[in-house]
């Protein structure tokens, strides 16, 4: 396994392959490098280096008791992007992967960078506040610690359909789908998965993307069930100096795997420079 460690002494497992601009991909709460599998596959074949790290807490990096923040995650990104001398990178997140990515920029600038994208991603803020009347209410958030406390098997079993929209309708469900998604919740800590909730539900990336001086092209589905689109990918896309903003009707959260042929060919017009908006 190909591992970094970090300077507090933790251990980050990271995927590096191909060859060319390097891709950088930020998984989504609570799951690993694993779940970019549709995106690392198609864009190693069309001629990138794609690289996806477990953050610390998740997956097969170390199962970490403190630090599970976004500063943190965002450092330990840095600590990659240095280890490995990455420069003119696109930077991809998804979920609470889009903060890491916000936080990483606002905190390291965009010297190793070259353009981002947010998928279905928190920023810039999910909790519900005075100055954020639109986000969801702390009972939300508090409600999943109490399910992860209490049975964190079951709960990851039951998120997955409205995670992909398996709940909708007459949805497709993939059992496939959803057992991998509960195999990469699974292999990760227990107190990292508890803790990060608060990561990614109350950290306020609002001057993070306004300090963002490069592309970025915001993808979001409009039937998310996790991070609902208006106060998240609309909202970023208002703040951010260079947003693309592109919506998709009656996509899920995890759109990236379900919906993977349409993201993946947005994803490369993007970084070829031939996206176009949506409303």
């Amino acid at each position: 396994m190909a591992t970094i460690k970090l300077t507090d002494g933790v251990e980050i497992y990271y995927k590096d392959w191909g060859a060319g601009q390097p891709i950088v991909f930020s998984h989504g709460w609570p799951l690993t490098a694993d779940d970019w599998d549709a995106q690392m596959l198609f864009f190693g074949q069309h001629g990138y280096r794609v690289i996806a790290h477990d953050r610390r807490g998740h997956g097969r990096s170390t199962q970490t008791w403190d630090g599970n923040d976004m500063d943190t995650y965002a450092d330990d990104l840095a600590q990659l992007f240095e280890n490995l001398n990455l420069h003119d990178a696109i930077m991809v997140g998804h979920s609470a992967g889009g903060g890491e990515v916000a936080r990483y920029i606002g905190r390291h600038g965009s010297k190793r960078v070259t353009k981002a994208v947010l998928i279905s991603a928190v920023p810039p803020l999910m909790v519900k506040t005075e100055k954020n009347p639109g986000g969801l209410p702390i009972s939300v958030f508090d409600d999943l610690r109490a399910q992860l406390a209490a049975n964190r098997a079951q709960f990851y079993k039951d998120i997955t359909m409205p995670f992909y929209g398996f709940n909708r309708p007459g949805a497709k469900i993939s059992e496939g789908i959803r057992e991998h998604w509960w195999l990469q919740g699974m292999l990760g800590g227990m107190k990292a998965h508890y803790d990060c909730i608060k990561a990614f539900s109350e950290t306020d990336f609002t001057e993070d993307l306004k300090n963002i001086d490069i592309p970025v092209l915001v993808m979001h589905g409009e039937d998310d069930q996790i991070v609902p689109i208006d106060a998240a990918g609309r909202a970023s896309a208002k703040i951010l100096k260079k947003a693309t903003l592109k919506t998709y009707p009656g996509f899920p959260h995890g759109m990236p795997t379900t919906n993977a042929e349409q993201i993946n060919a947005d994803l490369l017009a993007f970084i070829k420079g031939a996206v176009s908006a949506s409303a």
